[in-house]
C-alpha cells in the first residue's frame, strides 16, 4: 500500500472502530496507557479453553480514548486477533515491528508508542490471564483489576 492507502485505512479504523466494546464476561480486563498524555486503552480478553489444543482467543474487545493512531491501532489489533482466533502464544509472539508495518510505518513512525499501545496492553492481558490460571490451579485467590481503573478509560 502507498502512504495514502495507509492513512485511509487508519482513518477508517478510527471512524469505524472494530470490536470497540466492553466484554462483561471477559476472563481478564487490562488497562493500558498514560491518561496524562491522553492515549488510553482497556483490553477485554475472553479465552477459548477447548480441551486438546492451545488456549485461543475467543474474543477481544477494547475501549479507549486518544489520538487517531492509538485508537485506530487498537481497532486493527482487535480485528487481527479476532479474525485469526490467535493462540495466546501467537499474541505474545506478535511483533511490534510487524504491527508498525501493518499500520504504515511511514505514517506512524513519529508516534510508535501510540501505535503499539493496544498490542502492549493485549500482551499484558495475556500474561495476567496466565498468572491468574496458575494461581487458580494452586488454589490461590485471583485479583481483578478494579472496575474504576478500567472505567476511567471509557469515553
Amino acid at each position: 500500500m502507498d502512504r495514502q492507502a495507509y492513512l485511509e485505512n487508519l482513518l477508517d479504523h478510527y471512524q469505524n472502530p472494530r470490536h470497540r466494546e466492553k466484554l462483561p464476561d471477559a476472563d481478564v480486563a487490562m488497562p493500558g496507557g498514560n491518561p496524562g498524555c491522553g492515549d488510553v486503552v482497556s483490553v477485554y480478553l475472553k479465552v477459548d479453553r477447548t480441551a486438546g489444543g492451545p488456549a485461543r482467543v475467543d474474543q477481544v474487545g477494547w475501549i479507549g480514548a486518544g489520538c487517531t493512531i492509538s485508537q485506530a491501532a487498537a481497532s486493527v489489533v482487535a480485528e487481527l486477533v479476532n479474525e485469526g482466533h490467535s493462540t495466546l502464544d501467537e499474541i505474545l509472539d506478535m511483533s511490534y515491528e510487524d504491527l508498525l508495518d501493518n499500520l504504515g510505518r511511514d505514517v506512524v513512525s513519529t508516534r510508535p508508542r501510540c501505535a503499539t499501545l493496544a498490542l502492549g496492553t493485549l500482551k499484558a492481558a495475556v500474561r495476567k490471564y496466565r498468572r491468574d490460571e496458575e494461581r487458580r490451579a494452586a488454589g490461590l485467590p485471583v485479583e481483578a483489576v478494579p472496575e474504576e481503573e478500567l472505567e476511567r478509560f471509557e469515553v
